[in-house]
């Protein structure tokens, strides 16, 4: 290519990636390049330049709808930038999670975006020393990620359990994902302060993010004594198993129970009633989380904490509390 060009291999490797130099002489080697048939080695350049091109996503659970949302935003962000992601699955497995991360790390991905099903894990410090990790949604252990978009979770949180309180809620059931053996996530946390600050009687309960399995701990819940008269659910495809509950149960939302969610997944505006639900803006964690990796690769690090505020959507599927029917008066006897 240089020799056709007449230019020196630095300049040639430049003009093909579209860098320091002008655009004449980018459209010159272009040309030579499609005459020649020249195609780069992606494992050369590889080689060359230490980096692969390759972004590693690690998804807590692709089976929620919104994680499915953010991988698709992410992988065309990076795409976008010359930069392909390397999606991976934790199936809701913390130790999944951990072995997944090592994995991508030993890949020798340039970077890591992860949504932390255990930010505590101690392996994140360790992992932060040899590859740029960006969190999405909670802050990882040791503090030395190179980047973080976390949500203001107390802030979602209260508005979801303010709104249903001002409606006349009482008594709130609370489906996470989170599982027992990482019981320290600030939503999770965030709720039981929030109840006890509002008056509120409040039972969390551990839903899987799949859809059978979500419909069938709601439909559990909502068979049981002392039925909650609204359930908030921490993931919008965790609430679309609560409504698949009611058409089985023959339970009306809002009417018997009201639903709220946390994810402002599209899919959820279109459904009967609408879903009330958390908005966290996915374009702009897309925009932030990509920004933060991409800068670190490319060693020019900017703000390193991006902080996400929620805004409530408020739709049909939350209303006021059915009332108790009053009881019957025993019939007169006198009117047979």
């Amino acid at each position: 290519m240089a020799q056709a060009t007449g230019l020196s291999p630095a300049a040639v490797s430049y003009a093909l990636r579209g860098i320091q130099t002008s655009e004449e002489t980018q459209e010159r080697v272009r040309a030579a390049a499609d005459e020649l048939g020249y195609e780069a080695h992606p494992i050369a350049r590889a080689l060359a330049s230490g980096r692969t091109g390759m972004v590693g996503l690690l998804c807590g659970s692709l089976e929620d709808y919104w994680q499915q949302s953010l991988a698709v935003g992410i992988s065309r962000s990076l795409l976008a930038r010359d930069r392909y992601a390397l999606i991976v699955d934790a199936f809701n497995d913390p130790a999944r999670e951990l072995a997944l991360a090592r994995q991508l790390r030993d890949q020798r991905v340039d970077g890591l975006i992860v949504q932390p099903l255990d930010p505590s894990a101690a392996l994140w410090a360790e992992l932060a020393e040899t590859v740029p990790v960006v969190s999405v949604g909670d802050v990882l252990h040791g503090g030395r990620s190179q980047g973080e978009v976390v949500f203001d979770n107390r802030r979602g949180v209260t508005l979801a359990l303010e709104h249903l309180r001002e409606l006349g809620h009482r008594r709130v059931a609370v489906f996470t994902p989170t599982l027992a053996s990482t019981p320290d996530r600030p939503a999770d946390v965030h709720v039981n302060a929030e109840a006890r600050r509002l008056g509120l009687e409040v039972e969390v309960v551990v839903a899987p993010q799949s859809l059978a399995e979500a419909t069938e701990v709601a439909m559990r819940t909502l068979r049981g004594p002392g039925r909650p008269s609204a359930i908030f659910c921490f993931s919008d495809s965790i609430a679309y198993g609560v409504y698949a509950a009611t058409r089985v149960l023959g339970l009306a939302v809002p009417g018997d129970v009201a639903v709220c969610g946390y994810d402002a997944h599209p899919m959820s505006a279109l459904l009967t009633p609408p879903l009330t639900t958390v908005d966290w803006d996915i374009d702009g964690i897309v925009h932030s989380a990509v920004r933060l990796v991409v800068d670190v690769i490319e060693g020019k690090p900017r703000k390193r904490r991006v902080v996400r505020e929620p805004s409530l959507r408020v739709r049909e599927s939350t209303g006021r509390p059915q009332a108790p029917e009053a009881p019957k008066a025993p019939k007169d006897p006198r009117d047979a």
